[in-house]
């Protein structure tokens, strides 16, 4: 029998590339000071989980035009709001990752997904190497009912979970967390950059040998990234983002990778005692305690995928005693404040250089769209100039750097959002108005320029 021989390699832990020797620069991805040492293990007849074979039939190739698809291949779970940032539904041997800060409710989201398709009479087996199984009842009490379709298992070797779920047979697998566990074949420990590629490497051939689909939760790091290898994000099919603040109720579910759907779709969830509550209509959720009459407040909408959602945008600016003054943001692009706040200096001629500024999305939502660029520069002119905007008024609209508004896409989709939250005005880009229909229950206002804009003040 062949020794075998524990060697030491450096993986980046951005892209997984692997070398002999530390490097300052990956010459992959080139980022700086990414590797980590890992020990691995060779000659012990397997080389883990990207050359394990030996359960694989024997694969030739199949013309498109003979592959059949059904009715519907999509596993409905029966939360709206996590099937559409799915894409419709859970599809059959797909490899999803679900990452998220600890307590965001990462686990407490998958759990309420298994105890709907268990429900459903799907079989479902939920695998965790963090909590031991009355830990896992106990929370799944606070839940509700349960049927015995589901099955919960705790383990953390790859071997025997690949066991399991040849035996058990399961239409959906969750395995909690990614971080806890580990293939034999590699010597590294658990959470490990080797240790998490070669799990993840082993779960994939699992879903895409069996057609079952495999739910993995992954940690994050401080950066907010999942941990471990950059690559990890690569393999799967999916990759969603739990986010929010743990000690607010509001949740959001964002797709960042989808190979079955949208990319920019978001699900919106409340945190109460018996679990996570859909959010139908985000756009009331985001306005509830709205203030009245309150100078530097501005309702902008902004597309998520295929949703508008309305938001409230806050800005206080004062004058500063300080030689360099503040300027903070929460929800929204720091440097694209500045930059705006540079634009209405320059065009309107308003003396921002000495005042303190502070922009906030109410709500907790992070918006990113250039399409919210013209309720920020209102909420700062509204502070400055301490007047407040018409409440039934709401706008939208990207401006450039020479203070013009320029169009955006899904004015139309904007527009019916706008009038079904019973705003009376909306304020928006003339570029768009050829692309929307008049409203007989709201006053359409096209504008060219930042300087017509704030003459609505």
């Amino acid at each position: 029998m062949a020794k075998s021989k524990v060697n030491t390699v450096f993986f980046c832990t951005e892209c997984g590339y692997e070398s002999s020797k530390w490097m300052g620069q990956c010459p992959a991805c080139k980022a700086w000071n990414t590797f980590a040492e890992e020990t691995i293990q060779k000659g012990s007849g397997k080389s883990g989980g990207y050359a394990r074979q030996e359960s694989l039939n024997k694969s030739n190739p199949v013309s498109i035009s003979q592959i059949e698809m059904g009715e519907d291949e999509r596993i409905k779970t029966r939360i709206d709001e996590f099937d559409r940032v799915l894409g419709g539904g859970i599809v059959g041997g797909s490899l999803v990752l679900i990452g998220g800060d600890p307590g965001i409710g990462k686990s407490t989201l998958l759990l309420q997904v298994c105890q709907n398709l268990s429900n459903d009479h799907r079989r479902v087996l939920y695998i965790s190497g963090e909590e031991s199984l009355k830990q896992i009842k106990m929370r799944a009490i606070r839940l509700g009912e349960f049927s015995d379709s589901l099955m919960l298992l705790c383990e953390t070797n790859l071997a025997m979970i690949e066991e399991n779920i040849k035996t058990s047979n399961p239409e959906v697998v969750v395995i909690d967390s990614i971080q806890t566990m580990y293939e034999e074949n590699t010597a590294s420990a658990p959470g490990s950059v080797g240790q998490v590629r070669e799990s993840t490497a082993v779960l994939l051939r699992i879903a895409k040998s069996t057609g079952i689909s495999i739910f993995i939760v992954g940690h994050v790091t401080k950066e907010g990234a999942v941990a471990g290898p950059r690559m990890l994000e690569h393999m799967v099919d999916s990759v969603l983002y739990f986010e929010g603040d743990r000690y607010a109720s509001y949740r959001i579910l964002r797709g960042v990778k989808n190979r079955f759907g949208s990319t920019n779709e978001i699900g919106v969830f409340e945190m109460r005692q018996d679990g996570l509550t859909e959010v139908k209509n985000p756009s009331e959720f985001m306005l509830s305690g709205k203030p009245q009459g309150a100078s530097g407040c501005v309702v902008a909408c902004s597309m998520e995928g295929t949703r508008p959602i309305l938001v409230e945008i806050q800005s206080l600016v004062c004058q500063s005693n300080l030689g360099i003054p503040r300027r903070q943001a929460a929800g929204c692009d720091y440097n694209r404040v500045n930059l705006l706040m540079a634009v209405l200096e320059k065009r309107l001629g308003m003396q921002l250089s000495g005042c303190d500024a502070y922009v906030n999305m109410a709500g907790g939502m992070r918006i990113v769209e250039p399409a919210v660029d013209l309720g920020i520069a209102m909420a700062i002119i509204s502070s400055y100039k301490n007047k407040v905007l018409d409440e039934k008024t709401a706008v939208f609209g990207e401006i450039g750097l020479s203070g013009e508004v320029r169009a955006v896409n899904f004015a139309e989709a904007r527009i019916k959002e706008i009038e079904k939250m019973g705003f009376e005005r909306c304020i928006l880009p003339k570029a768009s108005m050829p692309h929307v229909k008049s409203s007989k229950t709201m006053k359409l206002i096209g504008v060219d320029s930042v300087k017509e804009a704030i003459e609505q003040i």
